[in-house]
């Protein structure tokens, strides 16, 4: 089984938690990293400058397409970011709690 991390932002950390800890709870995910960011970007024509948080769910490859189904479904954000990174190396020790935490 391999690592998968779906990366995603939020307007704040409570619309995060609520899914996130739903996620723990049912081994969609074994982890989330959340951390305030400071976004620039081009909305409606105008350029924005938001405060947001990130969140890196963190999962294996059986559980990404209802993952990133749901982050979708739930999502506050008209146009939510919902980016795949393809993990090639972990450490295993790594590895296995997350494939444990998730089974």
């Amino acid at each position: 089984m391999k690592p998968v991390f779906i990366v995603s932002t939020y307007p704040n950390k409570k619309s995060i938690l609520k899914i996130a800890n739903e996620f723990i709870k049912n081994k969609t995910i074994a982890c989330v990293n959340i951390s305030k960011i400071d976004s620039v970007y081009s909305w409606n024509g105008k350029i924005q400058n938001s405060p947001e948080y990130i969140a890196i769910f963190k999962t294996v490859t059986k559980n990404k397409i209802n993952l990133k189904k749901i982050i979708e479904e739930t999502h506050p954000y008209d146009v939510p970011e919902i980016a795949e990174i393809d993990v090639t190396s972990i450490n295993k020790s790594y590895l296995n709690w997350l494939i444990e935490s998730t089974n």
